[in-house]
């Protein structure tokens, strides 16, 4: 059975267009800051749903594809771990940190904790994508 992907595929999107715009703001120059911080609250929204969309993605394949023991009950690590050794991405370590960072959000908000997400936004952009097209390649 097959997954749905197309959710993902249009919040990878938004994603990648929010932190498109957001690298095109020079935030030191003529923006206000009700633009700046509407900019950078954006792009840190696009990450939190993203990220929450893979792995819920991430444990459906697993149930799917695997077993439904193998889905439930993990912690994301146990999850990320197993993707890693399924090949659908590369280094859990690094979707450790994005998962410390969308807790970071979630409790939260403060410039310094804000400038976390908007940092990982790039390489997790490039994460979900790889994660996307693996799953795409394994989704029958």
């Amino acid at each position: 059975m097959a997954l749905n992907l197309s959710n993902l595929t249009k919040a990878i999107n938004a994603l990648e267009e929010t932190l498109a715009l957001t690298n095109a703001v020079d935030f030191n120059t003529k923006y206000p800051l009700t633009v700046q911080n509407a900019i950078k609250a954006g792009l840190i929204q696009h990450f939190e749903f993203t990220y929450e969309l893979c792995w819920k993605i991430l444990r459906r394949w697993i149930r799917l594809n695997l077993s439904p023991e193998d889905a439930e009950p993990r912690t994301k690590k146990e999850l990320f771990r197993l993707a890693a050794n399924k090949r659908l991405i590369q280094n859990p370590l690094d979707w450790f940190e994005y998962a410390e960072a969308r807790n970071l959000t979630s409790h939260t908000y403060d410039e310094d904790k804000a400038n976390i997400i908007i940092e990982l936004a790039t390489p997790f952009l490039a994460d979900a994508q790889k994660l996307l097209h693996e799953l795409e390649l394994a989704n029958d």
